[in-house]
């Protein structure tokens, strides 16, 4: 939505916010589209108990932390040129790190469904739970999309690393512009920290969260099996013959977990494999089963779901990382099994 397209919605949406609030009434309301380069949006006059406040307007057309950072910090250099009272923040949807940004700097906050927050003087007003039509979907979309979570995956694999954006695309096995566009995304959620040569992760747990919200192992084709073997005997044998036939596999869910950090009993083994099930459905004798299966097998949605696959004692294990994001999703336990995977490794990846 570009600014010119914010402005009037902006204006209904302020009198939405204060036409309830008895003690206080908007005498006049101003776009402001000058020449000026150090500029508000809009200036607002508010009247409460026979007394003037003037109120400045910053809109932006994306509501993420750097744009409420930008925001912040553009209101208050208005204040040194302005006569004003306060600042306001608006944009179509504004981000709970957004709010909380805002609010820690003295700054209001506005989104275009209705949801805010003003509190100045004796004026206070908070409106939440309005849902929200321009909420951030294409931008998870564009954040979590497969070839993006590649980027993210040697990001956080890799801890505390700096990376040039060509290094960076070469290891993700990914465009430069597909990384260049993943960099903005991570940007605008202030996770990365630009340095003077590359960036790094400035927030890899808030990101690993986030991306946990918006995963599930489901998006890859999942297979149900059964067989007679104990759990542990089969991820044996599936690793000989995925390893005889050069098949890329590797142990993920409980399966892998159990191996980084045991938290829980399982009895259900859990497997990425890559392509030719026919050639191993036979030599592991295991019957496709619509209920009771103790061996999930995954077809990935992607190849990434490979990216720092280890070894132990001979078994492939996908990543820490991997592993929490498809653990984190699977019931029986999953949470506690990913808590502690977080715990004792992941966290010090970084």
């Amino acid at each position: 939505m570009k600014i010119d397209n914010i402005d009037f919605k902006a204006k209904e949406t302020i009198n939405t916010c204060f036409e309830d609030i008895p003690f206080v009434r908007i005498t006049n309301v101003e776009s402001w589209s000058g020449s000026e380069s150090i500029q508000p949006n809009m200036g607002i006059t508010l009247q409460s108990e026979n007394k003037d406040f003037n109120v400045v307007v910053e809109i932006k057309n994306n509501g993420e932390p750097r744009y409420a950072r930008q925001a912040v910090n553009e209101i208050n250099l208005y204040s040194q040129n302005y006569k004003s009272d306060y600042g306001i923040f608006i944009a179509p949807y504004i981000s709970p790190k957004a709010a909380e940004i805002c609010k820690k700097a003295g700054v209001g906050h506005i989104d275009l469904a209705g949801n805010c927050y003003i509190s100045f003087e004796n004026i206070y007003i908070q409106i939440e739970g309005k849902p929200n039509p321009f909420k951030r979907k294409k931008y998870l979309r564009s954040l979590f999309s497969p070839k993006a979570e590649r980027v993210l995956r040697v990001l956080l694999t890799n801890g505390q690393k700096d990376w040039k954006v060509e290094e960076l695309a070469l290891e993700a096995n990914i465009s430069l512009g597909q990384v260049s566009n993943v960099k903005k995304l991570l940007a605008d959620q202030e996770w990365i920290v630009e340095k003077r040569i590359g960036f790094s992760l400035k927030e890899p747990e808030l990101l690993l969260k986030e991306w946990s919200k918006n995963y599930s192992y489901q998006q890859n084709e999942v297979l149900s099996f059964y067989t007679l073997l104990g759990t542990s005997d089969f991820e044996f044998k599936l690793g000989e013959v995925c390893q005889r036939d050069n098949i890329r596999y590797a142990l993920t869910g409980f399966s892998g977990s159990s191996r980084y950090a045991p938290a829980v009993r399982y009895q259900r083994a859990t497997a990425y494999v890559e392509n030719n099930f026919d050639k191993i459905i036979e030599p592991l004798e295991i019957k496709p089963v619509d209920s009771g299966a103790n061996v999930l097998l995954l077809k990935p949605y992607d190849e990434g779901v490979f990216y720092g696959t280890q070894e132990q004692n001979g078994t492939k294990i996908v990543s820490a990382v991997q592993n929490y994001l498809d653990v984190c999703d699977m019931r029986g336990r999953g949470q506690e099994a990913a808590e502690k995977l977080l715990e004792e490794v992941v966290l010090k990846l970084w």
